[in-house]
């Protein structure tokens, strides 16, 4: 009994040592992290979904979810919006508003949309530029705008008090069966096909994928065995339906909720370099196709939280860097047409007010104005804060750029220049180089930056 006894005690002792050795380590950590949620729904007919349509119901709500990282001397803010875009001044004020929630410098402070279009899309300098014309409907209610940053700001100062500690962080990743598939498909007769988010063509389902990247990926920040956020970066636009007055976050919304009901951890779904990619292979726009697109995406997130391996946290470095994206000159496109169309009373609403995005973006530009762009390093994972609806093949390109590191790309960051595209996706025409606002010499612009952003020290 003696023996048993002392075996007992010893055995009591040395747990007891192990396990104040893991409290004292996580509580004399230098990085602590604090999860934040925003509703950031417009109300019924107010500010508009994408481009002027009215809210009528809410399936979902809209969200801002986030992090923030805290390494003893800075802190740094990761934030992805349930919204199609933000462009211009108005993705400033939402990077200004949460910088100030945070106590930290607005270079600090990466916001990205997630994209769905049955969300907001919001250039408050386009609007600015409309209001002289009486005859248009309101596309930025300015009132809003600063009350949902405000509500946003608030959120995140009030995060501030729940700091914890971490001292891990874990990488993984998984393929994404049957949802994202290329928007641009060439054949080997040399023509080109253009495959939108939903189809119900059966020639155009039945295109192969294409040039997509397959792999969701996933950051998870933990202390010890206890995973405290998990952040998935996936590269595909995520509408599964649009046009119609309902406030929803669509397929990653879904997703993103069941994962963090099953899993009792805070997730965060960011869109990768989606531009040229969709789900229309596998969407005909039907409920059904949603509810398969929902479940092969939450199995996707799941496999690739279940395949996550950890090191130790040891340091963040967050880099930044300017872009600056030639504006287009070619015809149909020139400051001077884009004027006139959005003046032109016999216009339609929304090619008027797309012509006001595209003037403000240009005026932008002469004004000396640049692009944010930002990357979160920690060990040996980059996470790249890209602006616009970049090609995939920038998202490629930044993996290849740095071979020996997990590199997760967010885009969307400051939608001002609608698409980014390579040349050689203007020399094949197609919708995504007509609806972009930079021109044809932006690959090489956009590559440069990604270079300096992965350069080691």
């Amino acid at each position: 009994m003696k023996a048993f006894l002392t075996w007992f005690l010893l055995g009591a002792v040395a747990l007891g040592i192990n396990f104040a050795g893991d409290v004292g380590r996580a509580e004399t950590s230098r990085f602590r992290l604090a999860t934040f949620e925003c509703d950031v729904t417009p109300p019924p007919d107010g500010h508009p979904l994408i481009w002027v349509t009215p809210v009528k119901t809410v399936e979902t709500p809209l969200l801002a979810r986030g992090v923030v990282l805290d390494d003893g001397q800075n802190r740094y803010v990761l934030c992805a919006v349930d919204w199609c875009g933000l462009c211009n001044s108005s993705y400033d004020l939402f990077r200004q508003k949460i910088a100030d929630g945070a106590d930290t410098s607005v270079s600090r402070v990466a916001v990205q949309c997630v994209h769905p279009h049955t969300a907001p899309y919001t250039d408050g300098d386009a609007q600015r530029l409309l209001q002289k014309f009486e005859d248009l409907p309101l596309y930025v209610d300015f009132e809003f705008l600063e009350e949902v940053t405000d509500r946003l700001a608030a959120e995140v100062q009030q995060s501030l008090d729940r700091l914890e500690p971490f001292d891990r962080v874990g990488t993984g990743q998984a393929k994404v069966d049957r949802v994202a598939s290329s928007r641009r498909i060439i054949t080997p007769d040399g023509k080109f096909h253009g495959r939108s988010s939903s189809t119900k063509d059966p020639r155009l389902r039945a295109l192969p994928e294409g040039h997509i990247d397959p792999y969701l990926k996933t950051i998870t920040l933990a202390r010890g065995e206890h995973p405290l956020v998990r952040l998935h970066y996936y590269a595909t636009r995520p509408q599964s339906f649009n046009g119609d007055p309902r406030a929803c976050s669509d397929v990653p919304g879904f997703a993103r909720k069941r994962l963090e009901e099953e899993e009792g951890v805070f997730q965060i779904y960011f869109n990768g370099c989606g531009g040229d990619v969709a789900m229309g292979k596998y969407n005909d726009r039907t409920p059904r196709a949603r509810s398969e697109l929902t479940d092969r995406l939450y199995e996707g997130m799941k496999a690739s939280a279940a395949s996550t391996r950890y090191a130790p946290v040891e340091r963040l470095q967050w880099r930044t860097t300017e872009l600056r994206l030639p504006p287009r000159t070619d015809k149909g496109y020139t400051l001077e047409e884009n004027r006139a169309r959005m003046a032109d009373p016999k216009q339609n609403v929304v090619r008027r007010v797309r012509a006001a995005t595209r003037v403000a973006f240009t005026e932008r530009l002469s004004a000396g104005k640049t692009l944010p762009l930002s990357c979160l390093e920690i060990g040996n994972l980059s996470v790249l804060h890209l602006p616009g609806e970049c090609l995939v093949d920038f998202q490629l390109f930044a993996q290849d750029a740095a071979p020996d590191r997990f590199v997760a790309v967010a885009a969307y960051g400051d939608l001002g220049p609608g698409y980014i595209c390579t040349k050689k996706a203007f020399a094949e025409g197609g919708y995504e180089p007509s609806a972009s606002r930079a021109g044809p010499e932006s690959e090489p612009a956009l590559k440069e930056a990604i270079r300096r952003l992965l350069a080691e020290e």
